[in-house]
C-alpha cells in the first residue's frame, strides 16, 4: 500500500510517521521548503500560505500541545 500525505505540519507529520512505523510507503508534499505548517513561523515571505504570527501566544498547556512520544523539555513554561 501507498499513501500520500498532503502537507508537513502538524498533522500531516504524525501520519507519515504513522505510516512509516506500519511499514506503509508513505509520500508527502508539502507547499513550502520546511516543516511545520501553520505553526512555522515566515516572516516576510509572502504567497506561500499561511503562518503563525510573531505575537502568538498557546493557551493550552505544552503537555497537551506535544506529541506523545516528543515531549517538550521540562525546563520550557507550561503556556508559551
Amino acid at each position: 500500500m501507498r499513501v500520500c500525505v498532503v502537507g508537513a505540519g502538524v498533522s500531516g507529520l504524525p501520519s507519515i510517521k504513522a505510516c512509516l512505523e506500519e511499514g506503509i510507503e508513505v509520500v508527502c508534499y508539502e507547499k513550502t521548503a520546511d516543516l511545520g505548517g501553520l505553526w512555522n513561523y515566515r516572516p516576510g515571505q509572502k504567497n506561500i500560505g499561511g503562518t503563525v504570527m510573531a505575537t502568538t501566544v498557546v493557551n493550552t498547556s505544552k503537555e497537551m500541545m506535544a506529541y506523545s512520544d516528543f515531549p517538550p523539555p521540562e525546563e520550557w513554561p507550561n503556556f508559551m
